[in-house]
């Protein structure tokens, strides 16, 4: 049985909680198709993160990677196309206090990485099951771009050989509930769905992802 690695964000800045994490936790040991679920949380802190999931492909051997991480503010699912070689925190430190500014993820790569998950094709299968979800081609210049170029990297320079990509999740009813400022929500459970319907096309195959520019 092969696996499907997914991560899953601890909490950080101003968030106590974080639906990443707890969608990993979620999924932790259940089936998708044909593949087992590895969830895994990771630290918000440069490198450590990257090092965390090296450790854990080495450890399970998954044929697909797929990172979530937090997007307040944002409607729906979104699954991230594209990660850039480039860190910049925006004054948002990571959870270890390290702020970087127009610093490379890699020094040796390029500059950008495209997923190499079935993106189109996991958006149409995730809407079909009534969950909002929508391509997206800013992961940002944090941990969660981050990662995503790192994972891409690693493929791409080692003998490491899965399929990768990254889904930012919304917050989550009980979040927006507290903070009380009318931002978009998303119920764990419908984020679920999404995930595991997705996440079964991208074990099936799909096409081929992303990994060169979309013509």
């Amino acid at each position: 049985m092969s696996d499907v690695l997914l991560t899953g964000y601890e909490p950080f800045g101003e968030f106590e909680t974080n639906p990443a994490r707890r969608l990993a936790n979620r999924l932790d040991g259940t089936e998708i198709g044909e593949a087992s679920v590895v969830g895994l949380e990771l630290p918000v802190v440069f490198d450590r993160a990257s090092s965390r999931l090296e450790a854990a492909v080495d450890e399970h051997g998954p044929d697909v990677v797929c990172a979530l991480g937090l997007a307040g503010g944002r409607p729906t699912l979104s699954l991230e196309r594209v990660g850039i070689n480039l860190r910049d925190t925006r004054g948002v430190a990571d959870n270890e206090d390290r702020e970087v500014v127009d610093e490379r993820v890699a020094e040796d790569g390029p500059d950008a990485y495209f997923t190499t998950l079935p993106s189109r094709e996991m958006k149409g299968t995730m809407c079909d099951a009534g969950v909002p979800t929508r391509l997206s081609t800013d992961a940002g210049t944090h941990c969660c771009n981050d990662l995503l170029y790192a994972a891409r990297h690693l493929v791409e320079t080692t003998d490491r050989a899965f399929r990768a990509g990254f889904v930012h999740v919304p917050l989550s009813h009980e979040q927006a509930a507290v903070r009380d400022e009318g931002e978009p929500s998303m119920s764990l459970e419908a984020m679920e769905r999404g995930l595991r319907v997705g996440l079964e096309v991208a074990v099936d195959g799909g096409s081929a992802g992303e990994s060169e520019p979309p013509a």
